[in-house]
């Protein structure tokens, strides 16, 4: 068991990997940047502690006392991130990193996105750990440039570095993109997406949380990328199928022609949106099953019902 300090804690992974780490015995210091939202719940299980803003530069005194693991989920919102916000972020985790040595930290997981990859897979491949990344956006350039400055600290210092890259995150209570496809999905309005044979991987928060817990303390995860997912990959229509499904609602959806779905992904503004609902972005997490022994513990049919039947408060 170990003295755990989670940054970003507040947000939608950290609400639900601090409980999980709580009760599988480690002792978790939620790290907040100023502390939680006036009329939001305590993190369940954790010790709050106070960070302000991780920053390049910044002095860590006190704050990595006793911390023998540091998972570092603190960043930018993908929809809220530029290349200016995101500018900053390589050289704060390095900071932490550097500071976190110093403290005696023997371990330090990243957590990544996918999107340090790439944000689309052609038909029938899927990412794999040992790919070389090519992000086509400036969040997926932020993310491979601070893996790639974690990796130097680790390097320089010995510190056991972890990187995970999950694809996108869901559950009860996730906002963003997929709270909108939920909704949309349980709103009766036709959808255009129903000749669609594209192929999505995503994962459930309660499966990350697992493969958190996982890699935080196996001895094989150190030095590794770690890429994961629920292991079915969905086409679109299959997925907003089963949203509806757990809103009590039956989709409908209508086809239209590829060469309309291609002209829409070069519009600007619109086009990243189409992108993601009607590309293919699959992972190969086959490395990482094998080297931790592990497995999702939730199937993507009961976790995506569970997420979409939460959004509708059945």
């Amino acid at each position: 068991m170990a003295r755990i300090l989670v940054t970003g804690a507040g947000g939608f992974i950290g609400r639900s990997l601090c409980p999980g780490l709580a009760a599988r015995g480690h002792q978790v210091i939620a790290g907040l940047r100023d502390g939680l939202v006036p009329g939001t719940p305590p993190i369940e299980g954790a010790e709050p502690r106070i960070l302000g803003e991780i920053a390049p530069g910044r002095d860590w005194p006190g704050a990595l006392v006793g911390v023998e693991l540091v998972i570092h989920l603190a960043q930018r919102a993908h929809r809220r991130a530029d290349r200016h916000t995101l500018a900053g972020e390589p050289g704060a985790a390095a900071a932490l990193a550097h500071a976190a040595t110093q403290a005696g930290v023997r371990r330090f997981l990243y957590m990544s996105s996918i999107k340090a990859m790439g944000d689309a897979t052609a038909p029938g491949r899927r990412f794999c750990a040992d790919d070389p990344p090519r992000p086509e956006d400036a969040y997926g350039r932020a993310k491979l440039a601070t893996e790639r400055a974690l990796a130097r600290v680790a390097e320089e210092s010995g510190l056991e570095l972890v990187i995970l890259r999950p694809p996108l995150v869901y559950g009860p209570g996730v906002g963003g993109n997929f709270r909108a496809l939920v909704r949309l999905a349980g709103s009766l309005l036709p959808l255009p997406f129903a000749a669609l044979d594209n192929r999505r991987s995503l994962i459930f928060i309660d499966n990350l949380v697992d493969l958190v817990a996982a890699a935080a303390v196996h001895p094989a995860a150190a030095g590794r990328v770690l890429l994961a997912a629920d292991g079915v990959a969905l086409s679109t229509p299959a997925l907003i199928r089963l949203l509806a499904q757990g809103q009590g609602r039956a989709a409908r959806l209508f086809a239209l022609p590829d060469p309309v779905f291609a002209a829409l992904r070069r519009l600007p503004g619109l086009g990243p949106a189409v992108s993601r609902l009607t590309l293919s972005l699959e992972v190969d997490d086959g490395a990482t099953r094998a080297a931790l022994g592990w497995s999702p513990p939730v199937a993507a049919e009961a976790a995506l019902l569970a997420t979409a039947r939460a959004a509708a408060g059945r």
